[in-house]
């Protein structure tokens, strides 16, 4: 039996990374860039990351934190201040070394710029802003009266990817990165901690994305931290995404930027520091987490336009009046509130082909989609269509009932993602037990027909660096994290080396 057609070309299982890129152009997210690994990010696109932004600014508030902002340029030396940071990053860095042009004629009329006017010393272009944001803090803190300090910037950064995926991997992204300074050790690890639960409620709750919290092995810790902590979710194709993290840094950075206080006891003391963030790649983990083969997908939530009203205007007499009835819809819509935010509506007002709309906001993603024409406005009633049901679902229903149960459809869609995405990492994780159940869980049945495999294995883990190592290099498979959770402690023994082990970890393939 053949398939029904499809908006997006291939479908999932037919080639998945080509599909992710398919999506984003239908959805008119982003695009490449002319410069090479670097991206546009598009109206519908930034409306969703503003969303995001804005969202997870006010949990941060509400935490304690402020907002402020560092310059884009890193002085070198602040980077060989902290030799395992600078390293980590030391493959990903941009290089400014000259601050002018020099314009030069050429024979055949053409005008080259020539840089010149060599720095004394060369700036990094921000990968990260540990070592710029640790200067501003020595200079800050004097006593321990003036610590916590609980910092966030929203910024741009730039690491130099070589295999550029949009909103997954770009040379620059939008991202927050928070960075606290504080008076204990006990203080900095209980921030950390609490970060790291913002982000999870934050995915599951905003982006109905149910990702797995956890703590990344020495191996995959960030340049410099005593700890990484991670939120790792499963996409579509059963790989696995790394949404958030955050780092318990010790005194390490404190030691390197010269973070010192005078303690309770009259004693020169290093501050403990973290830092945590989130990228556009968020957008990326949602794409692949909810998108369909007809497009994208929104959370309710997060969606630029929770609700699209469509006016049916077949005949040029009646045109206005269904605008007008449109327009007073979208107003009262906007009276009500989801998330604690007032609706986002649109009127899409358009002359274009009813069914082209129609299918725009398909690819688009957005939750709810309203056709109201002249008999609806006679009948006082209403054509809503639920993206998260496929595209020909449709319900007509009279428009007090829509109006009084918009809130309550809106979460329905929210959960139902949620659920739906809950089932699909449950049932793509294992429990498995020996290195022959491991092997054959992430190769693929057929190699020459691209299909999803695997998913996320527990593991009994006891093995070293250099195995972990091995694995990775072998199979392309990693510790995605050591879980939290009573669920995952148990006595058993490691599937690799035979070692005692307490606990399961998450070996995944990932992004």
């Amino acid at each position: 039996m053949s398939q029904a057609p499809s908006a997006i070309q291939p479908r999932r299982e037919e080639d998945f990374p080509e599909w992710y890129q398919q999506v984003i152009r239908a959805a008119d997210m982003a695009e490449n860039s002319e410069v090479r690994g670097c991206m546009v990010i598009k109206p519908w696109g930034y409306g969703l990351w503003e969303n995001i932004q804005k969202q997870l600014d006010v949990k941060f508030k509400e935490t304690g934190h402020v907002n402020a902002y560092f310059p884009l340029l890193i002085p070198l030396s602040y980077l060989e201040k902290e030799a395992q940071h600078a390293e980590g990053f030391a493959t990903e860095c941009a290089v400014v070394t000259h601050h002018r042009l020099e314009a030069q004629k050429q024979p055949d009329g053409t005008t080259k710029m020539i840089p010149t006017g060599e720095l004394a010393e060369p700036y990094v272009i921000r990968p990260t802003s540990e070592t710029i944001i640790g200067a501003a803090f020595a200079r800050w803190v004097e006593s321990y009266r003036d610590l916590p300090l609980l910092i966030n910037q929203w910024a741009n950064v730039m690491r130099w990817e070589m295999r550029p995926r949009l909103f997954l991997r770009t040379a620059e992204f939008l991202w927050q990165e928070g960075h606290t300074a504080h008076e204990t050790e006990e203080e900095a690890i209980a921030e950390t901690k609490t970060m790291h639960q913002v982000y999870a409620e934050f995915l599951r709750n905003h982006l109905a994305i149910p990702a797995i919290p956890g703590e990344k092995t020495e191996n995959e810790r960030f340049p410099g931290a005593v700890n990484t902590y991670t939120v790792e979710a499963m996409v579509q194709d059963r790989k696995a995404i790394q949404a958030g993290t955050s780092h318990f840094l010790g005194q390490n950075f404190a030691k390197a930027a010269g973070i010192q206080f005078l303690g309770r006891d009259n004693s020169r003391q290093f501050a403990y520091t973290t830092s945590w963030g989130v990228s556009t790649r968020l957008i990326g983990t949602m794409i692949m987490a909810h998108a369909d083969d007809d497009g994208m997908i929104l959370p309710p939530r997060v969606a630029p336009n929770q609700i699209v009203i469509l006016p049916v205007t077949p005949k040029p007499d009646t045109r206005q009046e269904v605008i007008d009835a449109c327009e007073a819809l979208a107003k009262t819509l906007r009276t009500h509130s989801f998330g604690n935010e007032p609706l986002r509506v649109h009127v899409d007002k358009r002359d274009i082909p009813g069914g082209a709309r129609n299918w725009e906001w398909i690819k688009k993603g957005v939750p709810l989609r309203i056709e109201l024409g002249p008999r609806d406005i006679t009948s006082r009633s209403l054509a809503v269509s639920r993206r998260d049901v496929g595209p020909k679902g449709k319900e007509i229903m009279a428009k007090e009932d829509f109006l009084q149960g918009v809130t309550e459809l809106l979460q329905d869609i929210q959960d139902a993602l949620l659920k739906r995405a809950t089932e699909l990492r449950d049932q793509h994780t294992q429990k498995l037990n020996t290195l022959e159940e491991f092997k054959a869980f992430f190769t693929p049945k057929n190699a020459d027909k691209p299909e999803a495999h695997g998913g996320f294995a527990l593991m009994h883990w006891a093995g070293s660096n250099e195995d972990e190592e091995t694995l990775a290099k072998d199979m392309k498979v990693t510790i995605r994290c050591i879980p939290m959770g009573d669920e995952y402690a148990e006595e058993g023994t490691c599937f690799l080396t035979g070692k005692p082990s307490s606990r399961r970890v998450v070996f995944a393939k990932s992004y």
